[in-house]
């Protein structure tokens, strides 16, 4: 049955959802994979690198649940750069503070939010999931971890006229990284100091111009905290004991774009 609901649009540095309220229309808890992939088409609906629904959730001093879909329709246990948007949006919904505690498919996190100087983009810290050092391994030519979802992180020279898509392409469906496959982010230092990372996304398919998980990834493997994707900066702040990695936080902005009403199958 066709429906009109409203949607939001946000962008965590150029990485861009569609965002929906379900605590107050549960019906969107209930959208289906190929509604989803219609939405985030760039040609054919509102177009996005993914999909999130607002959640409610029964859990004592958890605020929220993130349900969260990549352009294809399919999920995925967490996403960086959009638990960084939800929170926000959340936020602006009425349904938590500026320090917030929910939970995606990976776990627990928080989120701390702060304005900054321009109008509609907030500056949001996410805490990130501990990594256990004895789970990152070298694998091909560069490293594969799990900072919500997998991501492989490989060193190459001259990164801005890397064929990121096309090697991309290749290394995502490789039987080392699993049945699922893993984001691929190719690294490079840059003159500043500030690693520089470009990201093949699984489930879209393709470079997207931020990805958190992937910056996560890549601070955690390198060491470097202070990093630059194609759609803006990050910081990346954590502890580590030698054997793991812990108060990991994601720091980077979340940019509200537009609202809008659509028609979709319910």
């Amino acid at each position: 049955m066709k429906r009109k609901i409203k949607f939001w649009k946000y962008d965590g540095a150029g990485n861009d959802f569609i965002l929906m309220d379900g605590i107050e229309d549960p019906q969107l808890l209930h959208i289906s994979e190929q509604e989803i992939a219609r939405l985030c088409h760039r040609r054919f609906g509102i177009g996005s690198d993914g999909l999130m629904v607002l959640s409610p959730s029964e859990e004592a001093g958890i605020d929220f649940r993130m349900k969260y879909y990549n352009s294809d329709g399919r999920p995925a246990e967490m996403c960086g750069n959009g638990g960084r948007c939800i929170a926000v949006f959340a936020y602006n919904r009425g349904h938590c503070g500026t320090a917030t505690r929910f939970v995606a498919d990976d776990g627990e996190h928080t989120a701390e939010i702060a304005t900054t100087s321009m109008e509609d983009v907030w500056m949001v810290k996410l805490g990130m999931i501990d990594v256990d050092g004895g789970t990152i391994q070298r694998c091909l030519d560069g490293w594969v971890l799990n900072t919500g979802v997998p991501h492989y992180v490989q060193r190459v020279s001259d990164l801005e006229h890397f064929d990121v898509v096309g090697e991309g392409r290749k290394i995502r469906h490789r039987e080392e990284l699993g049945e699922d496959g893993a984001n691929v982010n190719f690294v490079e230092d840059g003159e500043d100091g500030r690693l520089t990372v470009r990201t093949y996304e699984r489930g879209v398919e393709d470079e997207t111009w931020a990805c958190g998980t992937g910056v996560t990834a890549c601070a955690i493997v390198t060491g470097n905290r202070r990093l630059k994707a194609k759609g803006g900066d990050f910081a990346v702040d954590f502890d580590t004991d030698g054997k793991r990695y812990y108060n990991i936080k994601l720091i980077g902005p979340a940019a509200y774009n537009f609202s809008g009403e659509i028609d979709i199958d319910l």
